[in-house]
Formats: C-alpha cells, sequence, structure tokens
C-alpha cells in the first residue's frame, strides 16, 4: 500500500478552491488583533533574519574655551534575530462525509482552522504557552507577560481604589504605578489594549462622583472601549487568561513579526497519521479519508531597542500588565 501519494491541486480542485490557503491567512491576520496589533516585516529569505538594534546612544559634549580638546563617543548596536517556526494541524474526515454532505465543509472548517492558528500563535506570544525556544529568545522571556513580569511592569487591580485609578492613575498607596504610566516612564505609549471580557464589566461598573459612568456614556449606545484613547480588545477565542493577566497594554508596534512561509494546504488519502510515539491512528486508504494539512512559518520577535527615558535594557518593558 502507498503512503507517499499526496492529491495534487488539479485532483483537489472540485474539493478546495484554489483561493482557500489565502483566505485562511486573511482570515488569521485579519481576525487576529495580534497581528493588526503588531508590526509586520518583510517575509523572511530565510528561516532566520538578523536585526541591527541601537544599544548605546552617543553623547555630546561642551568644549571649554576656544582651545578645549574635543572629547569622542561611541555609538553601539546588538544584533536581535527573528526565527521562523512552524505551525500546522491536520484536519482528517471521512470521505463519505464530503460525499454526503448538502453543505460546503470547507466553508464550516476555514474560520475554525483560523482561530485555532490565531489561538496557538497569541497565547505562545503573550503566555509562552507552547512556546517555540527561538521565540523565548527573541522575546526576552517566554512570552510577554513572563517579559512585563521580569521588568518589572505589573500593577496589581487589588492595590488600587477602583479600575479608573489601576489603569490611569498616577499611583496607588505605597507609589505602585497605574498601568499606563509604568509605560511612559520606560518611554512607551501605548497604542492598545488586550483585556479579558470580565473587564468589561469593571469598566461599566466604573463610575465618577456623580454617579455616571466614567468608560460608557449610556447603557443604550455600543460601547467601544478605549483606555487614553487607544483601543481595547476583547478577545472571545479563549486565548486570553484572567489569571495571568486582566490588561495588557503596550506599543505593540515594538511586537514584530514576519512571515517565513504563507499558509499552505496539501490534500491527501493515502497518507498514514501516527501519534507522538509511532502509533497509527488514521490510515487514509484503508478508512476511505481525506486529511487536510494547513502549515504556516513565522516569526515573533520584541527586539526592545534603548530610548532616552530607559536606557538599561533590562528595565525597559513596551509592555505592562494589569493583575486581579
Amino acid at each position: 500500500m502507498p503512503y507517499n501519494s499526496v492529491t495534487s491541486r488539479t485532483d483537489a480542485a472540485a474539493l478546495i478552491p484554489e483561493d482557500a490557503s489565502r483566505d485562511i491567512l486573511q482570515d488569521v491576520v485579519d481576525n487576529g488583533w495580534l497581528f493588526q496589533s503588531a508590526r509586520r516585516l518583510q517575509n523572511m529569505p530565510s528561516a532566520q533574519r538578523r536585526m541591527p538594534v541601537l544599544s548605546l546612544f552617543p553623547i555630546a559634549y561642551f568644549v571649554d574655551g576656544d582651545t578645549g580638546l574635543k572629547q569622542t563617543t561611541e555609538i553601539t548596536w546588538d544584533n536581535k534575530y527573528i526565527d521562523a517556526e512552524e505551525v500546522a494541524v491536520i484536519v482528517p474526515i471521512s470521505q463519505a462525509v464530503l460525499d454526503d454532505a448538502d453543505y460546503d465543509i470547507w466553508g464550516e472548517a476555514k474560520p475554525l482552522i483560523a482561530n485555532a492558528f490565531n489561538k496557538v500563535i497569541t497565547q505562545a506570544v503573550l503566555y509562552g504557552t507552547g512556546i517555540p525556544a527561538s521565540w523565548t529568545t527573541n522575546l526576552g522571556a517566554a512570552g510577554i507577560v513572563a517579559f512585563a513580569t521580569a521588568a518589572p511592569a505589573v500593577a496589581s487591580a487589588a492595590t488600587f481604589t477602583d479600575i479608573y485609578e489601576a489603569i490611569l492613575g498616577e499611583s496607588a498607596v505605597g507609589s505602585a504605578d497605574g498601568l499606563i504610566s509604568m509605560l511612559e516612564a520606560d518611554g512607551f505609549l501605548p497604542n492598545a489594549h488586550v483585556a479579558h471580557t470580565s473587564v468589561r464589566t469593571r469598566l461599566r461598573n466604573c463610575r465618577g462622583t456623580d454617579g455616571n459612568p466614567i468608560f460608557t456614556r449610556t447603557p443604550q449606545d455600543v460601547t467601544s472601549y478605549g483606555l487614553d484613547g487607544e483601543p481595547c480588545y476583547f478577545p472571545r477565542d479563549g486565548s486570553i487568561d484572567s489569571s495571568e493577566a486582566l490588561i495588557i497594554a503596550g506599543d505593540w508596534t515594538q511586537l514584530v513579526y514576519s512571515m517565513r512561509q504563507e499558509m499552505t494546504y496539501t490534500i491527501s488519502s493515502e497518507a498514514t497519521i501516527h501519534d507522538a510515539v509511532g502509533n497509527p491512528i488514521w490510515n487514509l486508504f484503508q478508512k476511505d479519508m481525506v486529511a487536510l494539512r494547513c502549515v504556516m512559518r513565522l516569526g515573533f520577535s520584541l527586539p526592545n531597542p534603548i530610548n532616552y527615558m530607559e536606557e538599561t535594557e533590562a528595565d525597559r518593558s513596551p509592555f505592562a500588565i494589569l493583575t486581579a
């Protein structure tokens, strides 16, 4: 029985449109707040890209009188990297189901695949869940939350009188900085926030001394929440873990990503799918099944170049988190 046969694009034309993989990639990018907020670099020509990043500013000096000596200075760059790692999934399905279905199974599967790719990438970047080793190095930690925690750039909502003070306030008892003020102290201005859906309740319930809500105008309005004039996203795909952070604020342009291989797909009816130890799970030929394999390769990195507000890299974070 052959195991190396692959149904070609022409053979599968009746099953899947030619532009299907591009549609999935578009769904991943358009519907994923992470891809909308981070800065996309040019596609990677190889598995790794080197990025020179400024690490030491030049210093200028006044000259002492007409004959004073002019001093020297130096400018230093460090090498930062972005590495492409593979994200993939296989969707096996019975040929009989495909034959008998009276609706577009591919159309049903496409948004689910896009959501799966979004979720696994987002949780790796934010929390280090399943993160590739190269991304841990390139992000400076196992995810943005770990990076901000090490800075440290963490505020606890329990320390403040209310959610307004925790986000927009200057400090709490004990001089704990608010969420946005921590970013500003490091020389960053946030351009977006991502929060757990439970934060919407806390924002609605935050009221001024007159009893009117601060973050909403009237209960009848469709509310697009913004914090200090920047958008706040509330993903409902399960990618946000409130036990890690209620809100992640940041200058997301500092987070960069690049595609090495955009979404590609392969359809096979003669392959065998094995588990992690090599046991056969699905023999597609024997079971009269087909399988769709979706693959993409991309990399994320946080170069974190020097700025004038905070020149010590270990103390500089373009992201801050609010915990419960």
